[in-house]
């Protein structure tokens, strides 16, 4: 394809694609993955630096082009398969002895068979597998021409590399992977606000994260500028993101404190407990989901908290007690 993605922004992705720092959905397995495709994804803050370490060295170790097998012993049991087999989507996984491989175990292979039935018993022993030098192209062309979905890859030992399937390739060829100037996958870390920013900073620097994401749900607020002038004087090389931001105010003043990139924008979704006002001209945009005992209160508090000017904040909680309070689910929300 002639087409050029590539970002400008030094994040190193070769697709417009980001994985937000959610703890449910951007861990190790998305993270590769999604480096492999050419994109990239942030770390939660909320899990302990050691384990950030780990997940960011594991992401360096991977395969650029290959994925990772799933992998168990012959001596394990259909149960074990049946446990693992559906952490890849191409239903398989390669039965190893000292790491190299002796054969492959798909989700048919599983079906009406005893759960204690050992892998050895029933894997497939007519193993097709490629060289660690193999090209995506060639990849497909030789799976193609086997009318195999899918092979191991091994290195000049014999050792297990990876897997890759004939969509797997295919989509190699169209896709640059987002990789460092070491040429390892690329994996950005979430850093908040709270705490001891530049431990946490430094940490994920040290650890290898390519990219720093400043996150807090709302972007436009003291802490966050202390934080990223914070950061900014570490002298970081890699870019640093900060938001969530709804206005041109906001925007500006993070790349004055020293934001390289700014997230704009804020979700709805009932899901997320923090919700956030920032004022706009002449009005205010408010996003928020707390239980009704505690609506007054709040509301009055953060209006308080952003409004100079009381009028403005006394109208508008008026306006919201007449109007806007959802007493049916025991929730209040303003879109």
């Amino acid at each position: 394809m002639d087409v050029d993605l590539t970002a400008f922004d030094k994040t190193g992705t070769t697709i417009p694609l980001v994985v937000a720092n959610m703890t449910a959905i951007s861990g190790r397995r998305m993270a590769e993955t999604v480096a492999r495709r050419g994109g990239i994804a942030v770390i939660p803050q909320d899990i302990p630096l050691e384990i950030v370490a780990d997940v960011i060295s594991w992401v360096k170790s991977r395969h650029i082009i290959f994925d990772t097998p799933v992998t168990l012993n012959p001596n394990e049991t259909v149960a074990d398969a049946i446990d693992l087999i559906t952490k890849r989507s191409h239903g398989a996984l390669i039965v190893v002895e000292d790491d190299v491989p002796v054969g492959i175990i798909t989700e048919a292979d599983c079906e009406n068979v005893d759960r204690f039935t050992q892998l050895n018993k029933i894997m497939s022993k007519d193993l097709v597998s490629l060289k660690d030098d193999v090209t995506p192209k060639e990849a497909f062309e030789f799976l193609t021409d086997k009318r195999r979905r899918l092979a191991p890859v091994i290195n000049k030992s014999g050792k297990l590399v990876g897997i890759i399937t004939r969509t797997g390739a295919l989509r190699a060829t169209m896709y640059q992977p987002s990789i460092d100037a070491n040429g390892k996958l690329r994996v950005a870390a979430a850093v908040g606000i709270n705490g001891d920013v530049e431990k946490k900073a430094k940490a994920l620097i040290a650890a290898g994260a390519d990219v720093l994401v400043v996150d807090t749900a709302h972007g436009h607020q003291k802490k966050m500028v202390d934080a990223l002038k914070t950061i900014k004087a570490l002298n970081p090389n890699v870019p640093i993101v900060a938001g969530n931001v709804v206005t041109a105010d906001g925007t500006r003043e993070l790349i004055k404190a020293g934001a390289d990139i700014v997230k704009v924008g804020v979700t709805k979704i009932s899901q997320v407990p923090t919700r956030w006002i920032d004022q706009g001209a002449n009005k205010a945009i408010i996003l928020a989901e707390v239980p009704n005992r505690y609506l007054a209160g709040k509301i009055e508090v953060a209006l308080k908290d952003h409004f100079s000017d009381k009028t403005n904040w006394q109208s508008m909680l008026c306006n919201l007690q007449d109007e806007k309070i959802d007493l049916e689910n025991e929730k209040w929300r303003v879109h």
